[in-house]
């Protein structure tokens, strides 16, 4: 008897016994036990592989597969179409049996707005598949699902992934949805697109033998065009990419597929395509960002917002202008800059960044939506960055394309790139075509995908768990004579976010939290601003349900009422759009 034979009978035996393998320990399809990696479900009910990009139908039996195996954890619903009718999926993800999921503080996560920006939605659906495989596997998981809520759509412009897919793109193309355009103004729509001249699914650029020429070849990458300096000859004239003039107007790729930016269609702080280019016609033009819109709209229980965007390694906040700068106070900026700065030690490679400050300025950004129409903590992440290929600290918050060059060579092989190749272009004539692969330098490569899927999400789960969390401590009663007692409650808010952003408060987007005393005949209920010193406001009108503008994050608010009578039992009711439906009954004869 071999060893492996010998290792299967002790395995049968102990489970015959009753005895089981630890935790960590797991079987294979051999039946023989292995370690489980830690941070990794083992044995997951959806099996799912993230070293790859997925397309729609895809993504769809993702979703389908995920409700199935978990129905008391995952719900799928469809919220729109998008321009060619596609179905634009929204995941909600909780435990069911603990609560109504639209009544606890919630988490936004969207992706793939731009459909070149592929990670994103990986991202988003490998945290709904973290977040049911781990529950009641990892306590953190487990109470997180219980305390909140996770909606997550994992792509907002399908039409455009799969364009980006199945169609001849370049790593930049295309940032647009799918509706058509005259982008040259000739009175013909989406006419002169790329071409894809070698057949090989990919746009790469076009260059022509000159020796006057104004670029030459990268000596240190040899599949990279650089300038020649000035007064230096060059090798070659640079075309652009791929394509022919379809039109014959004098140029090439003018009229492409679309052409507008759906992340400057959002209702806050928009401007027309004459300030901000890229703009449609109005706010929410978009059928798509319309769904995702009214999704929004229609759950106020949404306090923390992520959308995942590339490249460039960033955790970034608003606001997208500076003109918005003030819609982001210390106290709005406390909650910002412990969770960002906290995303750039869980990402390595990544910076806390603002938009306008840092990066250039957006009109009509989803990030700004979400904080200005919503009074939402939102980030925006930009995927990907040129440290993550060998972890150069000189790279963090720059693009350097020889990085890329040394990666594809030593790491992938030539994978990544189209070597040149001639070609004779009916209009250029004899020319060479070459360059990066349209998945490549933006996109992920595989063996990291799902290390940057998870880092991603495990600063969300961060966030997601900073929102608010309401806690009400037991009632301090006190005999005032004349039958007549005071009922003193405290209500904890143990998380960093509070109940309202500043700037929620002073536009007053959102109701304030609603305190209410069940059980006791209510004379007058006070909010106090201080109950050692017997300072509070006296709410005259329905005292037996207090409103609070806020709960600030990690702080407490104080709140008295007086009744008739010496009640045996009272219930205190906590409703909080943004910081959830909070119930507790208390026996006051524990006194």
């Amino acid at each position: 008897m071999n060893s492996s034979s010998i290792s299967r009978l002790l395995f049968f035996c102990l489970l015959i016994l009753g005895f089981q393998l630890p935790v960590d320990v797991v079987k294979s399809q051999d039946g023989e036990p292995g370690l489980r990696a830690i941070g990794t479900p083992h044995d997951p009910r959806v099996p799912m592989s993230w070293n790859r990009y997925h397309n729609n139908k895809q993504i769809a039996d993702f979703c389908k597969r995920l409700v199935e195996a978990y129905p008391n954890l995952a719900k799928m619903k469809v919220i729109g179409q998008s321009f060619k009718g596609n179905d634009i999926i929204a995941l909600t993800i909780s435990d069911f049996e603990t609560g109504d999921p639209d009544r606890k503080p919630a988490f936004f996560i969207q992706a793939n707005i731009h459909p070149n920006e592929l990670q994103g939605t990986e991202i988003a659906m490998y945290t709904a598949w973290y977040l049911t495989e781990n529950f009641e596997r990892v306590e953190f998981i487990t109470n997180l699902l219980r305390d909140r809520t996770f909606y997550i759509l994992p792509t907002i412009n399908p039409d455009g992934r799969d364009y980006f897919i199945y169609e001849p793109n370049n790593p930049n193309s295309p940032r647009s949805g799918l509706i058509p355009f005259d982008d040259d103004g000739d009175w013909e729509i989406d006419e002169d697109g790329f071409d894809d001249l070698n057949g090989d699914g990919h746009i790469t650029m076009m260059r022509r033998e000159n020796p006057n020429g104004r670029w030459k070849v990268d000596p240190k990458n040899p599949l990279r065009m650089i300038r020649a300096a000035d007064g230096e000859p060059g090798q070659y004239d640079l075309l652009g990419y791929e394509g022919i003039d379809r039109d014959g107007d004098g140029r090439v790729n003018e009229d492409r597929t679309g052409y507008y930016d759906p992340n400057r269609d959002w209702g806050w702080n928009w401007q027309p395509d004459y300030v901000q280019r890229g703009a449609l016609m109005y706010p929410f033009a978009t059928p798509e960002n319309r769904a995702v819109k009214d999704f929004v709209l229609s759950r106020p229980n949404i306090a923390g917002a992520q959308s995942y965007h590339n490249y460039g390694g960033m955790f970034l906040r608003g606001p997208g202008a500076e003109e918005d700068r003030d819609s982001y106070d210390r106290n709005d900026l406390r909650v910002y800059d412990l969770i960002g700065q906290k995303g750039e030690k869980m990402v390595p490679g990544y910076r806390y960044l603002t938009v306008y400050k840092d990066l250039y300025s957006v009109f009509g950004g989803d990030v700004d939506f979400f904080h200005g129409m919503r009074g939402i903590f939102s980030f925006v992440n930009e995927l990907m960055t040129s440290y993550h290929l060998f972890h150069d600290r000189s790279q963090i918050g720059r693009w350097e394309d020889s990085q890329f060059y040394d990666f594809d060579k030593y790491l992938l092989f030539g994978d990544g790139y189209v070597p040149w190749e001639p070609f004779d272009h009916p209009q250029f004539g004899p020319i060479e075509i070459g360059g990066p692969k349209k998945n490549y330098v933006r996109n992920t490569p595989g063996f990291l995908l799902e290390e940057e899927a998870h880092r991603n999400m495990a600063f969300t789960l961060l966030h997601a768990h900073q929102m608010p969390m309401l806690k009400i401590r037991q009632p301090k009663v006190v005999e005032l004579g004349r039958n007549l007692f005071e009922i003193n409650v405290t209500i904890d808010n143990t998380r960093v976010t509070p109940t309202h952003a500043s700037h929620d408060l002073r536009h007053r987007i959102t109701p304030p939290n609603l305190i209410t005393i069940e059980g006791a005949e209510v004379v007058s209920g006070w909010v106090m601003s201080n109950p050692d010193l017997q300072v509070g406001n006296e709410q005259y009108s329905g005292p037996e349900s207090l409103r609070v503008r806020n709960i600030p994050g990690m702080g407490s608010v104080h709140l008295r009422w007086v009744v008739a009578g010496n009640p045996n039992e009272v219930t205190i009711i906590v409703d909080s759009q943004k910081g959830g439906l909070v119930t507790e009954n208390f026996n006051l004869r524990q006194q």
